[in-house]
Parts: C-alpha cells; sequence; structure tokens
C-alpha cells in the first residue's frame, strides 16, 4: 500500500510566507486599511494629562535624595540659599548642574510670576515634570495602537494612568524619572521604526538623567544600529558628544574646575570609589516585594511576558521583545546589587506595563486551537472575558495603592504649607528639625521670613547637608566638613535651642520623650496624622481596604510647634 502524508489544509489566517513580522493588520478579520492611524492623540494625551495634574498636586515626596540633591539646588540657583549635600561639593562634584538647568527653565520664570510664593514654584516644577511624561508615555501609547491596535495601546494607557508606580514616579524630581521618559520616548520612536531619533532620545536620558541607565537602553540601541546602521550611529554618536560636551562646560561653570559629574559618578560607584553598603542594603527579594507594592498583579503579568512569548512569538517578535527585554535585564541587575532603592527602578516602569498589557491581550490565544485558531470555543471567550476583569482588578488595586501612600504620608508636605500664615513671628525666625530631617519637602515649603533652618542633635549620626556657603564659593566650594564617608560632624547641629522660633516634630506612639511635649516651652500650632509604618501590618498600609484602614493601621501625629514667648 502507497504511503499517503498527510497535509494540513492551508487556514485563510495563515500569514503570507514573505511576513517577517507582525503588525495590527495581521490580526484576524481586519480588512485592509481598518484603522490605519491607530489611535488618535486627543484621547491618550487627555487622560495622561489628567492623571499627571493630579500626581503633580498630590504626590508626596518619596526621598530624600529627591529633596537634597534636585529641589535644594534648585532654590539655590533660584534664591541663593538652599541645603547642599557633599555629592555637590566642588571636591567630589558627582552631581551635574545640567540636570538642574534644565528645570530652572521652567522654575526661573515661575519665580518672577508668583514672586514671594515659592510653593507656587515647587507645584509648576511638577507640572512640567508631569507635561514631560505625558508626552513622552502618549508617544509609546500611540506607537502601540499603530503596531498592535488599539485593544494593546488602551490597556497600556490605563495601566500608565492609573498604576501607583506610574502615578509617583511621574513626578518626581529624580534623574532616574527623567530616564524614565527617555524610555517611553526612545521605545515609542522605535516602534514608529525611527530608530536614530530613538538612540537619540537613549543618549539624552542616559547622560542628563541617571548614567546607569544606559544598561536599560542596550537592547534598543543594538537592535536600531543592527537595522540601519550609519544614520542610528551618527545620531546617537553626536547626541552624546554634544550633551556631554555641555555638560562639562556647565559642570566648569559651577564647581569652577574641568570636570565631568558623569564621569566622577561613574568612578565613585563602579571603578571602586563607591561605599553604596553605606547607604543601606536589601535582601534580593527586595525589587519583587516592591514591584508588586507598586504595580501589584500588573507586576505577576509582566514577568510572565517571556512565558507567554512562544505562543504569541509571531505578534510581539522581535519588536515588542526588544523593547520590554531591558524589564528583565535591569531588575535581575539591579537585584545583584547591595543598595536597593524604590526609584533605582522607575526606568523600567512604562515597561512593567508594556509587558502586563501584552500579556492580557493574549489570553484567548493561550486556549486557540492551532490548527483552528478562529473557533471561539467556551475557553477562548472565558479568557477574553478574563482580559477586562484583569485589567479592573489591577486598577482598583493600584488606586488602593495611591490613596494609602498620598492619605497616610502627605503630613509633612501639609504641615509644611502652614508655615506662611505664621508671619507674626518676625524676620529671622529659625526653624528647627529634630529626626524628621529626612522628610524635610525643601526649602519651597519655608516662607521668607524663616531666617534659618537647623538640625538638631536626635540621635542621628551620619553625615547631614549643609547650607551652601556663598562665602566659601557657593556651587563652586570644597566645604571641609564634607566627605564621602557619610561621618557626621560636629558643625551639622544646631547646639543653642533657645534660638529656635518654630520646631517640626513626629510623635509615634513610643515610650520615647519628645520636645513638643514640654508644653511650658512648645505651643503646638497645626497637626497632621501621620502612618506608622513599624506598628500598621503590611497589607492594609500598602493597600488601601475600605473601614479596615482607618481602623486596622496605627497613626502617629506630625506636629508643628512654636516657641512660647518668655
Amino acid at each position: 500500500m502507497a504511503q499517503v502524508t498527510r497535509q494540513r489544509r492551508t487556514q485563510p489566517s495563515d500569514p503570507p510566507p514573505s511576513s517577517t513580522s507582525y503588525t495590527k493588520f495581521d490580526k484576524r478579520g481586519r480588512s485592509d486599511g481598518e484603522e490605519k492611524e491607530g489611535m488618535g492623540w486627543f484621547l491618550p494625551v487627555l487622560a495622561l494629562g489628567m492623571l499627571r495634574y493630579m500626581s503633580a498636586t498630590s504626590n508626596i515626596i518619596h526621598d530624600c535624595d529627591e529633596v537634597f540633591n534636585y529641589w535644594e539646588p534648585l532654590h539655590y540657583l533660584l534664591y541663593h540659599s538652599g541645603f547642599q549635600t557633599w555629592e555637590y561639593s566642588s571636591q567630589f562634584a558627582l552631581r551635574s548642574y545640567l540636570y538642574i538647568l534644565f528645570h530652572e527653565l521652567v522654575g526661573r520664570p515661575a519665580s518672577w510670576l508668583f514672586g514671594e510664593e515659592k510653593v507656587r514654584v515647587f507645584y509648576a516644577v511638577r507640572l512640567f515634570l508631569g507635561l514631560l511624561s505625558v508626552v513622552a508615555d502618549a508617544t509609546l501609547v500611540i506607537a502601540l495602537s499603530r503596531k498592535y491596535g488599539k485593544r494593546l495601546a488602551s490597556y497600556l494607557l490605563a495601566m500608565l494612568c492609573l498604576t501607583s508606580g506610574c502615578f509617583f514616579a511621574s513626578t518626581s524630581f529624580l534623574p532616574s524619572s527623567f530616564s524614565m521618559y527617555a524610555m517611553s520616548l526612545s521605545s515609542g520612536l522605535f516602534l514608529l521604526e525611527k530608530p536614530a531619533m530613538a538612540v537619540a532620545v537613549a543618549a539624552v536620558g542616559v547622560i542628563v538623567g541617571w548614567p546607569f541607565s544606559i544598561l536599560v537602553f542596550l537592547p534598543i540601541t543594538f537592535y536600531s544600529l543592527a537595522r540601519k546602521f550609519k544614520p542610528v550611529f551618527i545620531a546617537g554618536a553626536v547626541t552624546s558628544v554634544a550633551i556631554l560636551a555641555f555638560s562639562v562646560l556647565i559642570d566648569y561653570h559651577f564647581y569652577k574646575r574641568w570636570t565631568s559629574s558623569v564621569w566622577n559618578l561613574l568612578v565613585y560607584n563602579v571603578l571602586g570609589g563607591g561605599e553604596s553598603h553605606l547607604y543601606g542594603t536589601e535582601g534580593s527579594l527586595y525589587y519583587i516585594r516592591n514591584g508588586f507594592n507598586n504595580f501589584n498583579f500588573c507586576f505577576i503579568l509582566a514577568l510572565l511576558f517571556l512565558a507567554i512569548l512562544p505562543i504569541a512569538r509571531k505578534k510581539y517578535a522581535p519588536d515588542l521583545l526588544v523593547v520590554v527585554s531591558p524589564l528583565y535585564i535591569w531588575l535581575g541587575f539591579m537585584s545583584l546589587q547591595p543598595h536597593k532603592e524604590e526609584r533605582f527602578l522607575y526606568p523600567i516602569y512604562p515597561l512593567v506595563c508594556v509587558a502586563a498589557s501584552a500579556v492580557i491581550e493574549s489570553f484567548p490565544d493561550l486556549f486557540r486551537d492551532k490548527y483552528n485558531p478562529n473557533e471561539n470555543s467556551l475557553l477562548v471567550m472565558t479568557a477574553k472575558i478574563l482580559r477586562p476583569v484583569a485589567l479592573s482588578l489591577i486598577l482598583c488595586a493600584s488606586h488602593a495603592r495611591t490613596f494609602s501612600l498620598i492619605n497616610g504620608y502627605s503630613a509633612p508636605l501639609e504641615i509644611y504649607k502652614l508655615l506662611e500664615h505664621h508671619d507674626d513671628a518676625g524676620t529671622g525666625s529659625v526653624l528647627c528639625v529634630g529626626s524628621e530631617w529626612h522628610r524635610y519637602p525643601s526649602s519651597f515649603f519655608v516662607p521668607d521670613y524663616v531666617g534659618d533652618v537647623r538640625w538638631i542633635d536626635d540621635g542621628f549620626r551620619g553625615l547631614l547637608p549643609f547650607p551652601f556657603n556663598s562665602t566659601l564659593g557657593g556651587t563652586s566650594a570644597a566645604p571641609p566638613y564634607f566627605n564621602n564617608k557619610n561621618m557626621a560632624t560636629d558643625e551639622q547641629y544646631l547646639r543653642d535651642l533657645d534660638t529656635c522660633t518654630f520646631l517640626v516634630e513626629l510623635q509615634l506612639n513610643r515610650p520615647y520623650p519628645y520636645r513638643g511635649q514640654d508644653l511650658s516651652t512648645w505651643e503646638p500650632i497645626a497637626a497632621w496624622p501621620y502612618m506608622d509604618r513599624e506598628l500598621s501590618p503590611s497589607m492594609y498600609r500598602s493597600f488601601f481596604i475600605p473601614y479596615l484602614w482607618q481602623q486596622k493601621n496605627v497613626f502617629g501625629m506630625y506636629k508643628l510647634f512654636r516657641k512660647i514667648k518668655k
């Protein structure tokens, strides 16, 4: 009997042999040219604009590094006063003023417009950061809609708007946030088939923003070079050289010596000079826990992107895989470093949303019959229903996280805003801060009648920021009290507490003495509840659960005191 070879009947949905990559036009049943332009710009810009405005006006300050390394130098450039860290000492010059000057483009006109209302200048800069985020994220959404369709882009838009990580990072004054903007914009340009522009934006994100984020941009850079080497190489090289040269000139102007802060930062952290263990270390699972807190189930789905890739390879490889791959590279690399902070993951936050959106969009593909992909079986229909269910669960959990952080930890910003209502204390008043120095929201919240902000000794033994010393040269000074070993100096504390006019103190349910308890000396003039992290259960403090959030969590009081005149 002759052997008969069984051949599978060609399905109408099979791609033509010449097809090399997937686009939205390869979807089943979609006529050629349907929804040719993808999603329009109006909806992404409107949605992102509203949420970034909410973030700019309600976001808390998550890290003291944001205050002392960025808000304070900006305040000094605008108002000739502010705190300086050792990293801005010209002896070390680890931070470039180029990044600060970029924000001064908004801060300077705002200071002219609002005059003595420095708080408004603070929020004007935040709105500017939100605008940068809107442009970058909207570009990424539009790019995905044109290449992969509106559904995937809609999922991404919802997550970029509402996930807690993106909500908070989008208006943080941090180089890692700037690199995050560049990551979104570069990825969008890459998907829009503009590799040269994508690499140029990547260079800006690395040099102006955070130099260590170069690892995040390598996949797009290498793949773009492989596609169109000459224009991509020229764009990247010219942009990099021009910005590096400009950065060196800016550093010379402020530090009064020829140096490169980008190089100094790399030497300090990579080539043996770094002492990152001095500033706190975390275990290898820190970023996994942190990722779940900020993205909940979105983070878990994002990590599953590689698992669904064999099934969805036709759709997402290679372009979307190139875009998403830095998520795994960066997460793995940073988890191996002893010094871990939440802000270190900011550059890959948009990629978490992209990867999770792709996984949700691919739910039905996991259950399709490969020989009959058009059949809508019960499992396929169930998977389609699960897509909006999963998205809703992510967005609800994200809202619970955002609500909890804003309402639990906004006290410092709110308390310092009230200082402007007590100007009857007189010019030259002294504001004293003890253990709460690390929650100081910046000099933008300190009215002009307060002549000095001083730290008082509450037991902290690390090096604290000092005011910029104009006598020693301001930005070009190399004060002898600074060191790169986090060693405290005697000069950093105010010894004569009788000179204090105001006192900021957090009073928790602890058997410790507080200065504000001496009611013969201090009069409480403002108080705001502040969540006690150590006594509040992890689940209830991380996510807002109606009724239980107030009952299960423990709150202290963030207080502003005024010295009683005798």
